[in-house]
């Protein structure tokens, strides 16, 4: 797995960018808010919570914390499973700052409802069960994303240097392993990996934006009370809010390290692409797109280089060699 550094440079780029944000109340998602506003971004920010959220501006507004002065926070109520309601967060941030430059899909609930319940019977199992999970997780996601792709397009015409515009999914530990007993989240968390895979090669050349996803394992949140204990008696690494947060912006706005392999579609936004056999230009100065990011202890691992890196070796070089033939006739999904 390739380490993500974490450079002070990174959150000096982040003044009077504007940024979009779900999940936003509680969480990562209230640490990522602070840490943009420190660092003098403009934060429209949406959760479901309104009593918590709404709260969120002023506390901010009256911190003593040292920041980075021209930063703003606006709080919009949110329901991420009505296309409507992320439309208005949307449009909330264009007509008070007239673009969107990164947007940031966080919100995301627990496993709802009793899917596999051992217990149930055949009485129990006829009445249907709650779509919660998946809905906030994966369909919340595919709103924002689809929207989130419209608006950050809008200021950022075809140019020969097009202004960076970053897409963040906010996955899990659980998007990429079993994780027992978390059944539905475990499916939709698999899911935003995907939509993260199917994006990463055509939204750079269609949109000009770059998308990453985000893998948090334990967080120091209310999500994990259930097995906090357990795993501080394991002496397990734990993630703050904070630590996330950190890693977060450091994907979305961060350069790739200089001499560092590239993942395959890196570069296309800055017109860098480096093809096989081709160095390409500008090493050192090319942002991260399609990286999912495994974060543990406040250290962000990336664990897509290494699955692509290595895929002849779990795969098998013939059945790799004919799969990438495979994928190079699919492209990039702009000619079908």
């Amino acid at each position: 797995m390739a380490a993500i550094p974490l450079r002070e440079e990174t959150l000096k780029e982040l003044k009077d960018k504007v940024v979009v944000i779900t999940g936003s109340a509680h969480g990562i998602g209230l640490s990522t808010v602070q840490l943009l506003y420190t660092n003098g971004a403009h934060v429209i920010h949406g959760d479901w919570d309104s009593s918590a959220g709404s709260s969120i501006d002023s506390s901010i507004a009256s911190s003593s914390k040292p920041h980075v002065p021209g930063g703003s926070t606006t709080f919009v109520q949110t329901d991420v499973t009505d296309y409507d309601s992320v439309l208005n967060l949307f449009d909330t941030a264009l007509k008070k700052h007239g673009r969107v430059d990164i947007a940031i899909s966080n919100a995301g609930v627990q496993e709802a409802g009793d899917w596999f319940e051992k217990g149930l019977s055949l009485e129990g199992v006829r009445k249907k069960p709650t779509t919660k999970t998946l809905d906030v997780n994966l369909l919340g996601s595919l709103y924002f994303s689809r929207i989130a792709c419209v608006y950050l397009k809008h200021a950022n015409p075809p140019t020969p240097t097009p202004q960076d515009k970053s897409l963040i999914l906010i996955s899990s530990t659980a998007g990429f392993k079993e994780t027992p007993g978390i059944f539905v989240y475990t499916a939709a968390k698999h899911g935003v990996l995907g939509l993260l895979r199917s994006l990463r090669p055509y939204l750079p050349k269609t949109h000009g934006i770059r998308t990453n996803a985000i893998c948090p394992w334990m967080t120091d949140t209310a999500m994990v009370l259930g097995i906090r204990e357990a795993w501080m008696r394991n002496e397990l690494p734990v993630n703050s809010p904070e630590s996330v947060a950190r890693v977060v912006l450091e994907v979305a706005m961060g350069r790739v390290p200089e001499g560092e392999k590239r993942m395959r579609d890196e570069g296309v936004v800055e017109g860098v692409r480096r093809g096989d056999g081709e160095e390409g230009k500008g090493d050192g100065k090319v942002r991260y797109n399609g990286r999912a990011v495994f974060v543990e202890g406040g250290r962000g691992w990336d664990i897509e280089s290494g699955i692509e890196g290595t895929e002849e070796v779990w795969l098998g070089e013939k059945v790799s060699r004919t799969l990438a033939k495979g994928q190079e006739v699919l492209g990039d999904g702009t000619d079908w």
